[in-house]
């Protein structure tokens, strides 16, 4: 078993140079998705007449292979379920998404795409893609590969840290 690492904390004066490099790097890699997320929201809403928020919610049911609760596409998504109420509702109105009660449970709200949904979200999506695209063009197919790998060894270090930090 895992033990429990305490987050350090460091005075300005005293970190290593392990944590300034570290810093620099949350630093960089903040900045950079910072631009590219703005950049995405200008585009989506000059392009596609959309905000990320609701892309990013029928991207996630264009993933499933069914009709998924409430709670689930929160999850998937990382927000509240409040959040994801009200772009659920505003999605309805669009006729983008449906939204039906589980008939064993009221309680128990499933959502999905409708078929107007779906071709809105594929021209939406080929749109997103060419623009990331874009945006990493500088980037050769090596690095890029090089560049996948090393964050995704971080994004799993850093999830099963935290993972371990925050368990009972």
């Amino acid at each position: 078993m895992k033990s429990k690492a305490k987050p350090r904390l460091y005075a300005a004066d005293t970190a290593s140079p392990h944590a300034k490099q570290s810093l620099r790097l949350w630093l960089r890699m903040l900045g950079t998705t910072t631009i590219i997320e703005k950049t995405l929201r200008s585009r989506l809403k000059a392009g596609c007449n959309t905000t990320l928020p609701r892309f990013d919610v029928l991207a996630a049911l264009d993933r499933e292979s069914g009709p998924v609760t409430m709670s689930r596409l929160s999850d998937r998504l990382l927000v509240s379920n409040g959040n994801v109420t009200g772009l659920v509702s505003r999605l309805v109105e669009g006729g983008l998404v449906e939204r039906n009660a589980d008939p064993d449970d009221r309680r128990t709200l499933y959502v999905s795409l409708t078929a107007k949904g779906r071709k809105a979200f594929a021209a939406m999506a080929a749109h997103h893609e060419l623009w990331v695209d874009e945006m990493f063009e500088s980037v050769s197919d090596r690095d890029m590969k090089t560049l996948l790998t090393l964050v995704t060894q971080l994004y799993h270090d850093v999830h099963d840290r935290m993972e371990s930090i925050d368990a009972p």
